[in-house]
């Protein structure tokens, strides 16, 4: 969605700067580790998505120290696994509860670390970074949970990279006229690529992994494509503010795991919440 352009650079990488080879190998990688891990032992999964979590929690947690906003690491490490257990073994209650309780222990860890000076940047900072993205990708848990929770999953992945697929190759093809100013390259065709794909693969999965209607694949599909488009606009939101280009680096031709997780996090919860209505 953020190409205007076609085409690719003699060193591999796309006009607009992206290096295409990494970034596509990255993800065939990432999605044989999400498919091997969720369609054979599903506590598998959840560690998988602990740890990236946990890597883009610190990259989050190192961006605001650039403008001096501290971030207790270990309590929202430790909120981030007690989320996500509470919620595979016991349900939203326990999601809710954790959450609750590990805000409390963020203030209360503040107020005995640093002083007063900046008491409430630093907890408002630490209580978003407990939210976004740990809170809000418990929510995978949930997601898991039932008999048919690894094609639920599989189906939430697959229209979130659809929106970024279908949005990458209309934005390139397509793209011109801008979207918004917080992420200049982003464009309306673009925007109609992600929906078409989204559409289209929650459409075809729902029907084959689920055994739902078209129209039901089709509504998590483009209102995911909407909220990735969502997504995307907040990290950039985010990066504007701090005035950094990327969150890490981590993953080459992506930059960091919050540069793949800013959509996931927003698809995440409308998507579990739909399948949860439907089946």
């Amino acid at each position: 969605m953020e190409e205007r352009t076609a085409g690719t650079s003699a060193d591999g990488g796309s006009r607009g700067g992206r290096n295409l080879p990494a970034a596509i190998a990255v993800g065939l990688v990432l999605a044989g580790l999400v498919i091997g891990t969720v369609y054979t032992i599903k506590e598998l999964f959840l560690l998988v998505v602990v740890c990236a979590v946990g890597v883009g929690v610190l990259e989050l947690v190192k961006a605001f120290a650039i403008r001096g906003i501290k971030v207790p690491v270990i309590p929202v490490l430790a909120g981030l696994v007690a989320m996500q257990a509470g919620a595979y073994w016991g349900g939203p209650f326990w999601l809710l509860a954790s959450f609750a309780i590990f805000v409390f222990v963020l203030l209360i860890w503040r107020m005995f670390s640093d002083g007063t000076d900046g008491y409430v940047r630093d907890a408002t900072a630490s209580v978003f970074t407990l939210l976004y993205p740990a809170m809000l990708t418990s929510f995978v848990a949930l997601l898991l949970k039932p008999d048919d929770g690894d094609h639920r999953v599989v189906i939430f992945v697959a229209v979130t990279v659809a929106s970024d697929i279908g949005g990458y190759i209309a934005g390139v093809l397509l793209g011109r006229h801008q979207l918004t100013s917080i992420s200049p390259k982003k464009t309306w065709e673009g925007l109609g690529g992600s929906v078409v794909a989204c559409t289209a693969v929650g459409a075809w999965l729902v029907v084959w992994l689920l055994g739902g209607e078209i129209w039901q694949g089709a509504l998590i599909g483009g209102l995911g494509a909407l909220l990735a488009t969502v997504g995307d606009l907040i990290e950039s939101m985010i990066k504007r503010d701090l005035g950094i280009k990327d969150l890490g680096t981590i993953l080459p031709g992506h930059g960091g795991l919050m540069d793949r997780l800013d959509s996931l996090v927003t698809t995440l919860v409308p998507a579990w919440l739909l399948m949860t209505l439907f089946f």
